[in-house]
């Protein structure tokens, strides 16, 4: 199982970031809020462009924002692996994943807890990941949604029924206790879980 570490709830993100940067964690979690698509908003880009001072880690990025095209060319930039963005955008999906592509960046799609798995399928073909939703995006910190463990099992077989290797990863809620819930999950990400304690690397490594 990989671990992405999301800092969305960090009082300190550049000494939180330094101490993820000494555990295992396989991603470091960029959420972008606009303060549109979701009622949050994040740092700037021109504050997140200096993350590299302060980790080495491959980045994850998780677009919550109303215009991905906007942002795809700025976080493409950065040690990035993964830009997803919601296919509830309004925006040309099909045109912003061949964007993601065009800077040699692994491409996925975010849904929220209301849409159903079977709105990904005319994308299958473009996805790297697929990042599913457990709580609704913007704001660290809630439960996760039960419900949640079947929509993942609905995925793994959409995916098998296409012969599509794509990533599944979770983000929201996710602790020791709600990873169970994630079995059939290839990444989850977890914040609050990991930065709220005293020790990164214990309760990364609890979460494998």
């Amino acid at each position: 199982m990989k671990i992405g570490a999301s800092f969305l709830k960090s009082k300190n993100i550049p000494n939180d970031l330094e101490k993820l940067n000494e555990t295992d964690v396989d991603y470091i979690h960029i959420d972008v809020a606009d303060g549109k698509f979701v009622g949050n908003k994040t740092l700037p880009y021109k504050e997140m462009r200096y993350i590299y001072r302060y980790t080495s880690k491959r980045l994850d990025v998780h677009l919550m924002v109303e215009n991905p095209s906007v942002y795809i060319p700025l976080y493409a930039e950065l040690n990035t692996e993964f830009i997803t963005f919601h296919i509830e955008t309004t925006e040309d999906i099909e045109r912003n994943l061949k964007m993601i592509k065009e800077y040699s960046i692994k491409c996925g799609l975010a849904i929220n807890p209301e849409t159903k798995v079977s709105d990904l399928i005319p994308y299958l073909p473009y996805l790297d990941m697929i990042l599913v939703m457990s709580v609704t995006p913007g704001y660290g910190g809630q439960e996760f949604i039960e419900e949640t463990h079947e929509k993942l099992k609905e995925l793994r077989v959409l995916l098998d029924s296409y012969n599509v290797k794509a990533l599944i990863s979770v983000d929201g809620g996710i602790n020791y206790d709600t990873r169970k819930l994630c079995d059939v999950a290839d990444m989850i990400i977890a914040g609050s879980y990991i930065t709220n304690s005293d020790d990164f690397q214990e309760k990364i490594s609890s979460l494998r």
